[in-house]
This record gives C-alpha cells, sequence and structure tokens, in this order.
C-alpha cells in the first residue's frame, strides 16, 4: 500500500514557475515508476510526465515538453514536477499516481490505467 500527498499548487501568472511535490509513505517508494496527471474544468485526464523508479528513464506530454522535469528521490520518497513558462492551459488539478515495478527499469508509463495508487490531486491555477 502507498499513500500520496501532492503539494506545492498555487495560483502564478502566466510565464511564472511552481514545483509540485508528490511525497510517498511507506519503504519501497523505489519500486515504484511515477507519474504525474492533470485534470482540468470539463475535460477528461491526461498524461502530464512519467518517470521510472531508478529515474533513468522520463517521460513527457508533448504540450509540457521543454518547460517541466520530472524527477524523484528515493532517498526522500519524493517526487517532483518543476513547471516553467506556464500558460494558462495549464490550469488543472495535478495528481501523482504510483505503479509497481517488479524490477528495476528504465522505462515509465503514460497510461492512467496502469497506476495503482493516487494521490488526492494539488490546483494550479496560471493568471493570463
Amino acid at each position: 500500500q502507498v499513500q500520496l500527498v501532492e503539494s506545492g499548487g498555487g495560483l502564478v501568472q502566466a510565464g511564472g514557475s511552481l514545483r509540485l511535490s508528490c511525497a510517498a509513505s511507506g519503504r519501497t517508494f523505489s519500486s515504484y515508476g511515477m507519474g504525474w496527471f492533470r485534470q482540468a474544468p470539463g475535460k477528461e485526464r491526461e498524461f502530464v510526465a512519467a518517470i521510472s523508479r531508478s529515474a533513468g528513464g522520463t517521460g513527457y506530454a508533448d504540450s509540457v515538453k521543454g518547460r517541466f522535469t520530472i524527477s524523484r528521490d528515493n532517498a526522500k520518497n519524493t517526487m517532483y514536477l518543476q513547471m516553467n513558462s506556464l500558460k494558462p492551459e495549464d490550469t488543472a488539478v495535478y495528481y501523482c499516481a504510483a505503479k509497481f515495478v517488479e524490477w528495476s527499469s528504465s522505462n515509465w508509463y503514460r497510461g492512467a490505467t496502469m497506476y495503482d495508487y493516487w494521490g488526492q490531486g494539488t490546483q494550479v491555477t496560471v493568471s493570463s
């Protein structure tokens, strides 16, 4: 069982930056591939970024590539999403998710249905 808690959301002007954190409970954080997803009002949840359990592999949605950076610190049981050059269309509730991965690899996962655990989300609002 893994519990995930997001933090770091807020209100920021377009062009600004935010850093989201996802703190995980338990002692096996390094056994999980992690991801960030977001959901805007009236829209489906969409993939933002993902990172392999060893942090050797990362992937991004085209809409955030070059602006967002995903990272993790397994010693701190925490994953991060550094968001730069924010746009109004980045406004959404951001969720972190964890997928158990039995063997260490550089694989990361795009599909929301592949994840086993989810946080409650943190609101990010970008004003124009």
